[in-house]
């Protein structure tokens, strides 16, 4: 996937999710390094990187952190990571990556499971706001 900018960590999520979208207007504030770009799940380029990376849909369908050239993590593994490279506050929560995946998959799965029934879902994916256009792939 030679087009992607190999400087940034990209975050694959769900656009019609509601929390995943409050999500990522949460790390769009909070992303003082200017670390990260997003991509839609659902998007054309969403599938060619989870094509690329050979990961298997049906085991995660809402959030994938992609650093290009050097890994990827999806589930629990992908939302700690993010929270540590946020900084301030966030970073505390990467401590629970000491946790075993086991657990902290549990309670990502239980959320994710859950999340168009908490928080709902949209009809189409998200559309940045002229200020945020550059974030996304």
């Amino acid at each position: 996937m030679e087009d992607l900018p190999t400087d940034k960590k990209i975050i694959l999520f769900d656009g019609v999710c509601n929390l995943c979208d409050k999500s990522v207007q949460l790390i769009i504030k909070n992303d003082k390094k200017d670390l990260f770009r997003f991509v839609a799940l659902q998007s054309e380029l969403g599938e060619k990187i989870v094509k690329h990376l050979g990961i298997d849909r049906s085991k995660t369908d809402s959030i994938i952190l992609y650093e290009p050239g050097k890994a990827y993590y999806y589930k629990s593994q992908a939302a700690l990571k993010i929270a540590k490279n946020m900084g301030g506050f966030y970073s505390v929560l990467g401590l629970l990556e000491n946790l075993p995946v086991s657990l902290t998959d549990t309670i990502y799965d239980f959320i994710a499971k859950n999340r168009y029934k908490w928080y709902g879902k949209k009809d189409q994916c998200m559309i940045p706001t002229k200020e945020s256009l550059n974030k996304f792939l």
